[in-house]
């Protein structure tokens, strides 16, 4: 009897050229679906959340799939972890309603953006850290972030590539997060919303930066926005910094259930 499954993986996407199989190189979808293979003998398709892009990391990404393998979930969780590259982790199997997609059935999703600023870089951190190397207006890019909270047409954020149907998202959260422990400057941008452009977080990231370091003032951000043209944001910020942090589903009762945009 064919099941569903919902996984929940992590990744350091350093040494992969992003989520999905690609003739380019490694995958983490290549590598999970190699795992499965040599674990139950199934050759089947692995659906992620979103396709992370080559460098991007995730703490929390989801997959469904559809099986027929009787293994435990335990097991399954066993299986994989012995299977994939140290920089991959199966954090959780579980069972999932008939017909659970991983992409459809999302509701929303939070990303974390990690900055270092100042003038000396932390080199244990280059992996996962952009290092911005002037002391950023934290204040400032607070403003700026505000502009962008709510539903509003993102073309402006958006890189080309992947084009959309529609470019309106909701923003639901955009916060930036200062590490008071951290032994140099660092934050984290935090951005959540029911779905994203292609490269919508990085170009955000690129523009509040833009702001942070006084090029240019917090309602700049407005006007870009508002002009619906992907030339006029900030720069697209480096993957390494970026991270899917988790995503959120629907309930199975509710019948708006997969009725979300998706990245």
């Amino acid at each position: 009897m064919k099941r569903f499954l919902k996984l929940t993986i992590a990744y350091d996407g350093t040494d992969y050229v992003g989520w999905q199989v690609q003739p380019n190189g490694v995958s983490v979808q290549q590598r999970l679906e190699e795992a499965w293979l040599s674990a139950t003998g199934e050759q089947l398709r692995i659906t992620a959340s979103g396709r992370t892009d080559s460098g991007v990391h995730a703490k929390g990404q989801v997959c469904s799939l559809a099986t027929h393998s009787q293994l435990s979930n335990r097991d399954l969780v066993r299986a994989l972890n012995a299977l994939t590259p140290e920089d991959i982790a199966v954090l959780k199997v579980e069972d999932a309603i008939d017909g659970f997609h991983a992409i459809r059935d999302a509701t929303e999703k939070t990303y974390g953006y990690q900055i270092q600023h100042g003038y000396i870089m932390d080199p244990l951190r280059r992996r996962e850290c952009w290092f911005v190397t002037r002391n950023l207006d934290i204040d400032a890019m607070r403003q700026a972030a505000t502009f962008l909270i709510g539903r509003h047409d993102f073309t402006s954020f958006q890189s080309l590539g992947a084009e959309r149907l529609s470019a309106v998202r909701n923003v639901k959260r955009l916060d930036i997060e200062p590490h008071a422990e951290s032994l140099r400057p660092e934050m984290t941008i935090w951005i959540a919303a029911d779905g994203f452009l292609y490269n919508m977080v990085r170009r955000i990231v690129g523009s509040l930066v833009r702001v942070g370091r006084g090029g240019e003032q917090p309602d700049w951000v407005r006007w870009v926005l508002e002009q619906k043209d992907g030339s006029l944001s900030g720069q697209t910020a480096p993957a390494h910094g970026l991270f899917l942090d988790h995503v959120q589903y629907c309930d199975p009762s509710d019948e708006t259930c997969g009725t979300a945009d998706t990245d």
